[in-house]
């Protein structure tokens, strides 16, 4: 094929790949900041939506509420999250691996598996109601456990990545210059770990702020901006608040978005080309004591979800304790019956599948292209728009733009495939930075040989890029999966009675008062998470063992 059609190909799958990113991320969110702006009938009425919101005493409460929660979870877990990756990071503590596993355990989970979790325990039939101290576990106490939680593994993975990138060097000549461990650590540790600790600072305040399931199924009366979007929604239906609130859960995720590039900007590189990998080394005291606070806070999670599971086997708690499958049964409490879990599987299975593809495609159509344009700039601005967009306020653009009577997509509301779609939209970011992280580590020579000798682009890509960059592919399916698997915020207002999926018939039942069923519906969401997180590891596994060996040549055998 001569160059310019290939080149015509090229730019036509590009701007074809632009268009449904346009129409599945910009296009929903512009409908919605619309919205913010109009009343009941479609006028534009400029910012008197907003000025009715800020002389609504009950909802300016929301907003300090929402703040207030999400700081006190800022202050506990991003702490606790530095701790427990420093012990997995810097000794060598027993059983690390498991250790990490229960650590980030929670990604597994739907936000509201711990909430309802949290009422077996401390609830008025809780079996450590006596810790509350005549307290009620429903309202921000109860957020803020479910919270660290739920955010516990965001540290996790942050500061790992801090901690796990510095320079042996260093500390070998402070330990020369017999430096305290107390002076290493605040001279060597804390600062390389600085910029790992304000993004990890940044995530957890922004999740607090836009989480939907920990609040609506443990926070009673008590109002957060997530939960106030659902009921302006759903309960009063007033279209115009609800856009409203929406925009101002935009500007958290915005605000960390801007400081995460700046603070980006400003990092210095931990190691470079003469550095030394850091390895710990065994130190008795110093492991055993890192063993200890590893083992009280991983107790906690696995106590939570050992509640949960507990719960899903029990007959009526607390009164009959005896065990039984009867709340699998989940037809008995719902019409639905298991069709929500098989909707969650394929709906799953969609995402992925799609999503890899969709994603994987974009950006090696604007990582690899031979000459730069401004619609790869185009494509790699919509797909980093995500990474600052809650979900249910994504969720909630989707209901404005294609359930207007104008549009001619509203054939897709209320159908599998819108939420498959807004399920890949809330996700996109991470994925299209795991492509563009594999795509960079493959040499350019590769297309560049393939442009000689007239081989067309797609043909490099299925033959050289794809088996090359599979691991990344796995791993960004995997993360697509899970993360459909757990959403409820982005499907909430978008889900049909066909279409209902696990997360929101576990929220459904805990309304309900069907507590067990809802654990039982959760812990399923949980197994399967756990069960494609195994298989993603023996599949990579046998992969990289059957297919490319070249990863495991050492250049003195060549």
């Amino acid at each position: 094929m001569r160059p310019d059609s290939e080149n015509l190909v090229r730019q036509v799958t590009l701007g074809a790949v632009v268009l449904v990113t346009l129409v599945m991320i910009v296009l929903p969110l512009y409908t919605l900041l619309s919205q913010s702006f109009e009343n009941s009938d479609g006028s534009f009425i400029w910012f008197d939506n907003f000025i009715s919101y800020a002389k609504d005493p009950i909802l300016r409460q929301s907003v300090i509420n929402s703040v207030w929660v999400a700081s006190l979870t800022v202050l506990f877990v991003v702490p606790l999250g530095f701790i427990y990756a420093y012990a997995l990071t810097r000794s060598c503590i027993w059983q690390k691996g498991l250790f990490k596993g229960i650590g980030l355990l929670p990604i597994l989970a739907p936000s509201l598996l711990p909430a309802i979790a949290l009422v077996y325990i401390f609830g008025n039939q809780g079996y450590l109601k006596f810790l509350m101290l005549g307290h009620s576990i429903y309202g921000p106490v109860g957020i803020i456990i479910a919270q660290l939680f739920h955010c516990f593994p965001f540290v996790i993975l942050i500061m790992t990545t801090a901690l796990g990138t510095a320079d042996a060097r260093l500390y070998e000549a402070a330990d020369t210059l017999n430096t305290s461990r107390w002076r290493i650590f605040w001279t060597i540790t804390f600062p390389g770990a600085r910029y790992g600790l304000v993004n990890a600072c940044f995530v957890v305040f922004t999740t607090g702020i836009v989480d939907f399931g920990i609040a609506k199924v443990i926070g009673g009366k008590f109002n957060m901006l997530a939960v106030d979007v659902y009921r302006q929604i759903i309960g009063q239906q007033n279209f115009q608040m609800g856009a409203v609130i929406g925009v101002i859960l935009l500007i958290p995720p915005v605000l960390t978005f801007i400081v995460e590039r700046l603070t980006h900007r400003q990092q210095v590189s931990q190691l470079t080309s003469r550095a030394v990998i850091l390895q710990p080394k065994p130190s008795p005291v110093f492991d055993r004591f890192m063993f200890c606070v590893v083992l009280v806070l991983a107790l906690p999670i696995a106590s939570i979800i050992g509640t949960a599971i507990f719960a899903s086997f029990v007959r009526l708690w607390p009164y009959d304790l005896s065990l039984t499958l009867d709340n699998f049964n989940f037809g008995a409490v719902d019409p639905g019956g298991w069709s929500s879990y098989w909707n969650s599987v394929n709906m799953a299975c969609f995402t992925a599948f799609f999503g890899t593809v969709l994603t994987f495609v974009g950006a090696y159509l604007s990582e690899k292209h031979p000459t730069r344009s401004k619609l790869m700039t185009v494509y790699h601005m919509i797909a980093m728009i995500p990474l600052a967009v809650p979900g249910i306020v994504l969720g909630l653009g989707y209901t404005f733009f294609f359930n207007a009577p104008t549009n001619p997509l509203t054939v897709l509301y209320g159908t599998m495939t819108i939420m498959v779609m807004c399920t890949i939209s809330h996700y996109y970011t991470v994925p299209h930075l795991m492509a563009l992280t594999a795509l960079k580590q493959i040499d350019a020579e590769f297309e560049a040989a393939s442009r000689a000798l007239g081989v067309p682009f797609w043909t490099t890509l299925r033959r050289v890029t794809v088996p090359v960059a599979i691991p990344a592919i796995i791993d960004m399916a995997t993360f697509y999966f899970v993360n459909a698997m757990t959403t409820v915020a982005g499907v909430i207002f978008i889900y049909a009675s066909t279409t209902k999926v696990a997360s929101i018939a576990v929220l459904a039942l805990n309304d309900t008062g069907d507590d067990g069923a809802a654990s039982a519906m959760a812990m399923m969401i949980v197994y399967t998470s756990i069960a494609v997180k195994l298989v993603q590891v023996v599949v990579t596994k046998l992969l990289l063992r059957s297919q490319q060996q070249w990863r495991s040549i050492s250049p003195k055998t060549i």
